[in-house]
């Protein structure tokens, strides 16, 4: 056929006779000329670039839309270009019904498409650089666009051409787009004046592309950047070059900042408020106020979800159209009445005829698809982005509240951290994930009407029978839903508890080993674990008829509706008719299991609600100024006692003696100070706790300037509530408290119960003040801190753990003395800062900090105090008694005024320095120090340990390039997963792939069969239509029960592989050596058992099983496709490489981005409840601000790291679902090539629309499959680690029952060591121990004292030498033998929760007499019996029910329960009171008589009365003797221990 721009088959093509005009070929060549002039113009403009950026500020070159209409014209041009597609494919198709080929219907077309494209290139181009006078040939463009489609239609009209045909509808539409371009265009000219005006608008760049550290786009991207998150490109692709960070993703944009949500939020909640503010029992409606401030985006969100949803319904209406026309019609072409006008000689398309080729039919399918999937993926954005904007929001209104929740609210536990951490973690959670499910909550009833109504109109009556069927079966799905949430709860009560035992056990694990008592402990847990066990099958069985039903309804529904349609309906079911209800029924199933979940969550919202509403309702402290300098403020406005007279009379005292000492001690102060007045005085004060019943009441008091006050009485009297009242902590009843106008508004507080930040222990002192190394240096001695930083293993630059865990009491209390110290305000409080130091530290703090350091600095200082031996340093005392004041005054006034209390003081102060004589006691602040060196012991290895986890990741790391790096971080973990699988046993795997791969078989077949069905023009006797519908039966019957099976068999392999894994995990803890756990810090350990196997146990069963089935689904598609049409496979490669590079790339940033989001999460959740519990701290100091700023901060950066991850998924969702578009193209264009039968080409089709909902889901339960895998990793790691050989050479039944029954020990050439490769700790020792001897063993610390302990139980590693007790060499005992015949006392008490029996005696070999001998012996017996329960009474975690002392002789009763003839002692007695001490060593004389006692001496007074004394120094025996010989030598290292202990 020969080819024309005219056409050659008339005479027509280029006769002119009736006017150029009305040639419509002519009239088509005049349309191109706009659109070569565009194309010439704006070439070379783009080509050879248009000069520099006009902009001097420096911004995101490439995102600065600043140019009005911005998005309309995008919108517009997105329009035209969807226009042209059709005028393309009109012309196309109109040309096929001529005899010769027509260019001038399509080719002007064509031409205008890429017109189109260049104006919006060119138009992003310019706006970009800011150089808007080019944009002067778009306006002619438009223009000239306008006027030939003008002429274009009018010339149509006026031949006749009218609405009936498809060519006059395009070109008026196209008309109408034009001309709102122009107008788009003219308004850019009116607004930016850049054209005809002397003076163009000079505009300047948003803050936030002047901020080039904004590095989230969405907001500023153009619209088609937006809506394929194009933006994201960079990141995505440089996450393969290195990992993100924090640094590279910037901070967010202003907009979406928690501040700017903040005060939008706070607004529309502060309007709620006032409107209920006339009714007091309505409370402000936060729901309103969410609606106020995210309306908008909310109702955005909803419309693009309404588009997508409607748009969803093109696929089976278009696959419907394909199929019915590829079907045997009976076609009787009919010719189409031309119009009769001079344009006969081209033929004219009706709309209906147009919509009847398949070709058209297919690229409608396509772009619907493309349309759908972007809206889609913009709901899913907007209502994540609302959701992170309202969690930030709701985060910072919470916090603002915490920092005015009354003292009372606290303390009163009205309001308890638990609370406060589950609002901010919970509930701000909960309507998060409301919000983003909430477009649905409208969208899925819309989406289900209209989807029955399509089907109604497809299969009349039948398809209402197959929706009964779905909707039926909803409620069960949702009765299945709400289980699992109960399930789930009891499992975490389990495991709450089994990680509670497992953590005593790691805590406890040296005296469990030493006592041989491993084995029932671990049994112990395997308990609990079996427990949980049986919930994680409850847990498990649910989720599996969750997918069942998920994968199981649709076949259920489209049997009942198919074999209903066979029997009921007088027509027959078609190819066409069949694929597009199948399909139906697959876009009906999702909504209706969705809405189980979006119910569930609304329900959630509302009860979060409620809770958020109860605590923004709750009592806040007063605003008072009283310490912004305001010299006097009356807090009598809330007066409750109308009892109390206002004029206050202290019923101690009379008026007369009050005025006397008021003006003694003004007097007084004007010759000790510079300023007359004092620094706060307190008038009649009566405050209360929140009760309403005063605490404190007739307060008279005055604070001097400059000045040294103790507050002193006993112990409940008020002291710490008068400090909390004078800082306005408490609820004030009546009276005043003023504060002098000359002292600094903040004060520097040190609260009674230490409260420290989870940062260094720099910033814990400096406490957001200046850095001042003089005064730095200076406070840190003043509280003896050198030493302890010395110890830490950064220095002050150490993090302190989560409330100062890793520190004791006492180095706690000292470092908050520390920052009330370091602070330069004029007031200091000291709430007994004392409490929890030894008599060195509080004197050297005495002295050095608060006499020297505080006095030199002239401020006021107010101490409370138990030590009254202090209390002559003091210039003004006020005694406490009651909650009033007693007396005040200097120390002289009061002897000389009330000597009967002074009297009574100096009584109390004799007793204690009696006890401070008495108390030889260890420095505490060594005992304090020697734990911390042990807590941080070799914190190397934590680090040794880490790395072996990633040794995998870094085996070639010689040649350290980058590629290597980048090698291993995309790929698959396969080896892992492989482990993982196997751990579940083969059975179940065997079984789990068969079950799977049968059961896609099977949903093929059925499809399969319904093609053959519906394909055969079966003749309507019964036989034939029953043996249709008995197999579709049979066939739909199999695939529910292997749905059943294959979601049991995937939850069963990982329930199996989790109870494999922790149980092997568990033995080889328990197993392991205990230089392992020296060396791995137990966090590590428990993070195994906790984080790690809730990942195995919960989160890796569904997401294999969703990942298995997405790829199944989209292989048996593509599958099917290829082998009806091998052509599809061609076009299939271009698309597989382009998916493996989406995959690849997204995968390693998801995983970045997953991690960046878990770790910015917890420091927020931390600051929340550092906040809350320090909160007096924060408001003494007046930190408010410096405060909410962190948690802006800590909010933003967790939010943007979401942001980012949302954007990301988006990003993925995106690019596979426009290449499941494609794919859908193909095999539509392919099966039309191919000509096949309909039925397959329905059936293809259906598959390749089910293949653009599951591509995502490959890839992103890849990427978390790959984040879920390294869990088993980590425990793998572990399960490589040695056990202890706890076989001996000698087997347990040859060795004797009673052995050791002597106690006699021989130590020959013993060479002891940690480990194989350290240095020997023990070189050579050589002892004889004779049966039922006292042996002491001194020496410095690290001269291998514990070694020579750890050596008799085998603890550590005996390389050369041996030990002999009772004639058998121990290294030949099976090692549970050994340690069960042995007994030691460890330094550090370890008592486990439960009974005292099961302390005493795990075993239960003993009778109760024996253990209340036991008892007795360590004098124990009445307080045991006193508790409720006797034996059985419980002991807490830890035994923190007991003293120190009193666990140390709960251990001492436990060695005695154990008749071992061997008892080793280690330090035993460090730290413990001298009480104590004295019980223990008359026991060990009298109860232990008659066995060996080795005591490793921590004061070496306590070994004076043993029979041999050994003392070591760095591995080595130096002296063996008895100690009376070794005190005789004069030189004897012995006897220089002991003169040091004197």
């Amino acid at each position: 056929m020969s080819l024309s721009f005219c056409g050659s088959n008339t005479n027509f093509s280029y006769n002119i006779d009736n006017g150029v005009l009305n040639n419509i070929c002519f009239l088509d060549a005049l349309n191109l000329v706009p659109h070569v002039f565009l194309l010439f113009i704006t070439f070379p403009i783009l080509f050879i670039g248009w000069g520099s950026q006009s902009s001097k500020v420096q911004i995101h070159h490439n995102t600065w839309l600043h140019f009005p209409g911005h998005n309309l014209r995008w919108i517009l041009t997105f329009a035209l270009l969807f226009v042209h597609v059709c005028e393309i494919a009109e012309g196309i198709v109109s040309d096929t019904k001529m005899e010769s080929r027509h260019l001038h219907l399509f080719m002007p077309a064509i031409v205008g498409f890429i017109a189109a494209t260049t104006s919006i290139i060119y138009y992003h181009n310019i706006e970009t650089s800011n150089f808007p006078k080019l944009l002067l040939a778009l306006f002619v463009y438009w223009v000239m666009t306008f006027v030939s489609k003008t002429i274009k239609l009018v010339k149509y009209w006026e031949n006749g051409i009218w609405l009936n045909q498809l060519r006059f509808c395009i070109t008026g539409t196209m008309v109408i787009l034009y001309g709102l371009l122009m107008a788009v265009e003219v308004n850019v000219i009116r607004v930016r004046k850049y054209v005809f005006c002397v003076s163009p608008q000079k505009v300047k760049p948003a803050e936030d592309l002047q901020d080039l550290g904004v590095r989230f786009l969405q907001p500023f991207v153009n619209l088609l950047s937006k809506a394929t998150y194009w933006w994201m490109n960079a990141l995505i692709i440089s996450a393969h070059r290195r990992p993100i960070d924090l640094k590279i993703i910037g901070k967010l944009p202003i907009a979406m900042r928690a501040l700017t949500n903040y005060v939008s939020l706070k607004t529309a909640y502060e309007e709620q408020r006032k409107k209920v503010a006339d009714r007091p029992h309505k409370n402000p409606s936060i729901w309103r106020a969410i609606y106020k401030a995210f309306g908008r985006p909310i109702l955005l969100s909803s419309t693009f979800r309404y588009l997508a949803d409607l748009l969803g319904f093109a696929g089976p209406l278009c696959i419907s159209g394909i199929v019915q026309r590829l079907g045997p019609t009976n076609e009787t072409k009919q010719e189409q009445e031309l119009p009769e006008t001079t344009f006969v000689s081209v033929y004219f398309l009706s709309s209906k005829e147009f919509l009847e080729n398949y070709y058209v039919l297919a690229v409608l399918l396509f772009l619907a698809l493309i349309l759908q999937r972007t809206f889609l993926q913009a709901s899913y954005y907007v209502a994540i982005e609302t959701g992170i904007n309202l969690r930030g929001a709701l985060m910072a209104m919470i916090y603002n509240k915490i920092l005015r929740l009354s003292t009372s609210n606290m303390s009163m536990g009205e309001m308890t951290l638990g609370q406060i951490n589950n609002l901010v973690a919970i509930e701000t959670n909960q309507l998060m994930w409301f919000l983003f499910l909430c477009p649905n909550l409208w969208a899925m009833p819309v989406q289900i009407i209209m989807g029955v109504i399509l089907l109604y109109k497809l299969l009349d009556v039948s398809a209402l029978v197959g929706a009964a069927v779905i909707v039926l079966l909803a409620p069960i799905q949702y009765f299945i839903a709400t289980k699992l949430a109960d399930v789930q709860k009891s499992t975490l009560d389990y495991s709450t508890e089994r990680l509670k035992k497992t953590n005593e056990i790691l805590k406890g694990i040296k005296l469990l080993k030493l006592y041989a008592w491993e084995n029932i402990f671990c049994a112990s847990v395997e308990e609990t674990r079996l427990k949980e066990l049986k919930s994680l099958k409850a847990f498990a069985l649910h989720t599996s008829l969750s997918i069942f039903m998920n994968a199981a309804i649709p076949i259920a529904a489209v049997l009942a509706t198919f074999v209903t349609h066979e029997y009921v309906s007088d027509t027959q079911l078609t190819p066409a008719n069949a694929f597009a209800s199948l399909s139906l029924f697959h876009i009906l199933v999702t909504p209706l299991f969705l809405l189980s979940t979006v119910v569930r969550f609304a329900v959630k919202a509302l009860v979060s609600v409620q809770k958020l509403n109860e605590f923004f309702i709750s009592d806040e402290i007063r605003d008072d100024g009283s310490r912004n300098g305001d010299s006097c403020i009356p807090l009598d406005a809330c007066r409750k006692h109308p009892g109390i007279n206002s004029r206050a009379i202290n019923r101690k005292h009379p008026l007369r003696y009050q005025l006397d000492r008021y003006e003694q001690t003004s007097r007084r102060q004007t010759r000790s100070t510079e300023t007359e007045e004092a620094a706060i005085k307190v008038y009649n004060g009566y405050f209360s706790w929140g009760s309403g019943l005063a605490t404190l009441s007739n307060i008279d008091i005055q604070i001097p300037t400059g000045h040294l006050t103790m507050i002193v009485g006993q112990v409940g009297c008020g002291k710490s509530s008068l400090l909390l009242a004078i800082l306005g902590e408490m609820q004030p009843l009546e009276g005043r408290v003023c504060w002098n106008s000359k002292v600094r508004h903040s004060v520097a507080y040190a609260g009674q119960k230490p409260w420290l930040l989870n940062a260094t222990v720099e910033e814990n002192i400096t406490f957001g003040s200046p850095f001042n190394k003089q005064r730095y240096k200076a406070v840190i001695d003043a509280c003896s801190l050198q030493p302890d930083i010395d110890l830490l293993p950064f220095g002050d630059q150490t993090e302190i753990g989560e409330r100062g865990i890793n520190l004791s009491g006492g180095q706690r209390q000292r470092i908050c003395v520390a920052r009330a110290l370091y602070q330069n305000t004029n007031i200091v409080f000291l709430d007994d800062p004392f409490s929890a130091l030894d008599i060195h530290l509080s004197d050297h703090l005495m002295q050095e900090g608060i006499l020297k350091f505080l006095r030199e600095d002239k401020r006021t200082v107010v101490l409370v105090t138990h030590k009254l031996q202090y209390l002559p340093h003091a210039d003004w005392i006020i005694a406490m008694k009651d909650g009033s004041v007693l007396r005040e005054g200097t120390l002289k006034d009061i002897q000389n005024n009330d000597n009967e209390l002074y009297e009574h003081w100096k009584t109390l102060m004799n007793r204690q320095d009696q006890e401070l004589e008495k108390d030889t006691d260890a420095d505490q602040a060594a005992m304090e120090r020697k734990t911390l060196r042990r807590a941080m012991y070799s914190r190397e290895a934590k680090a040794q340990i880490e790395d072996e986890e990633e040794e995998e990741e870094e085996e070639e790391d010689e040649e350290d390039n980058m590629s290597t790096v980048m090698r291993l971080r995309t790929k698959m973990p396969w080896r892992t997963c492989w482990k993982y699988l196997t751990s579940g046993g083969y059975l179940l795997l065997f079984l789990m792939v068969v079950s799977k791969l049968l059961k896609h078989s099977v949903i093929v077949a059925i499809d399969y069969w319904l093609v053959h069905w519906t394909s055969s023009n079966s003749t309507s006797d019964g036989t034939d239509r029953s043996y249709y519908v008995v197999r579709f039966s049979i066939l739909s019957a199999l695939g529910i029960v292997l749905c059943l099976v294959t979601s049991l068999s995937v939850e069963w392999l990982g329930l199996t592989a989790a109870k494999n894994l922790h149980d092997n995990l568990l033995k080889k803890i328990i197993l392991a050596p205990i230089r392992f756990f020296d060396t791995t810090p137990l966090g590590l350990i428990l993070n195994r058992f906790s984080a790690d196997t809730n990942i195995i146990d919960q989160h890796i069963p569904p997401t294999l099983e969703s990942l298995t089935r997405s790829t199944l689904l989209c292989l048996c598609a593509i599958g099917l496709i290829s082998c009806a049409t091998p052509l599809f496979l061609i076009a299939l490669v271009p698309l597989g490489v382009a998916f493996y590079f989406i995959q690849k790339y997204f995968r390693v940033a998801s995983k970045d981005l997953q991690e960046l989001d878990d770790n910015t999460q917890l420091p927020l959740l931390c600051h929340f409840s550092e906040t809350a519990e320090g909160l007096t701290t924060i408001r003494a100091f007046k930190h408010e601000a410096r405060f909410k700023q962190r948690m802006l901060e800590l909010t933003d950066t967790n939010n943007l790291a979401y942001l980012f991850l949302s954007a990301a998924n988006r990003w993925l969702e995106v690019r596979t679902d426009y290449l499941g578009a494609c794919i859908v193209l193909t095999a539509a264009v392919t099966s039309i090539i191919y000509g096949l039968n309909s039925g397959i080409v329905g059936l293809g089709l259906t598959y390749a629309l089910t293949v653009t909902n599951y591509l995502n889901w490959v890839v992103r339960n890849l990427a978390d499959l790959e984040v879920q895998i390294g869990a088993v990793k980590k425990v793998n790691g572990f399960l490589n680690i040695d056990s202890e050989s706890y076989e001996g050479t000698i087997d347990a039944q040859q060795v004797p029952e009673d052995w050791p029954s002597q106690g006699e020990i021989k130590i020959s050439d013993l060479c002891v060591r940690y480990d194989n490769n350290l240095k020997p700790v023990l070189k050579h020792v050589k002892a004889y121990i004779k049966p039922g001897q006292k042996v002491g063993i001194c020496g410095r610390t690290g001269s291998g004292k514990s070694s020579l302990s750890l050596a008799f139980f085998r603890m550590v590693d005996i390389f050369d030498g041996k030990i002999v007790i009772d004639g058998i060499d121990i290294s030949k005992l099976p090692l549970h033998t050994l340690r069960s015949r042995l007994s030691i006392i460890l330094q550090d008490p370890v008592l486990f929760s439960g009974s005292i029996r099961l302390n005493l005696d795990p075993e239960c070999k003993c009778t109760d007499d024996r253990l209340w001998e036991a008892l007795e012996i360590a004098q124990l017996k009445n307080l045991v019996k006193a508790l409720p329960g006797g034996l059985d009474a419980m002991v807490t975690e830890g035994g923190e029910n007991f003293s120190v002392g009193q666990r140390q002789l709960f251990c001492l009763a436990r060695a005695f329960v154990r008749k071992s003839s061997i008892l080793i002692m280690d330090e035993a007695t460090a730290s413990i009171d001298m009480a104590t001490e004295n019980i223990l060593q008359k026991v060990v004389m009298t109860a232990f008589a008659d066995r060996t006692v080795v005591t490793i001496a921590h004061r070496v007074h306590t070994i004076l009365t043993a029979d041999l004394v050994i003392v070591m120094r760095r591995g080595n025996i130096l002296e063996y003797d008895t100690p009376e010989r070794l005190l005789a030598q004069e030189d004897s290292i012995f006897a220089s221990f002991v003169r040091a202990d004197m």
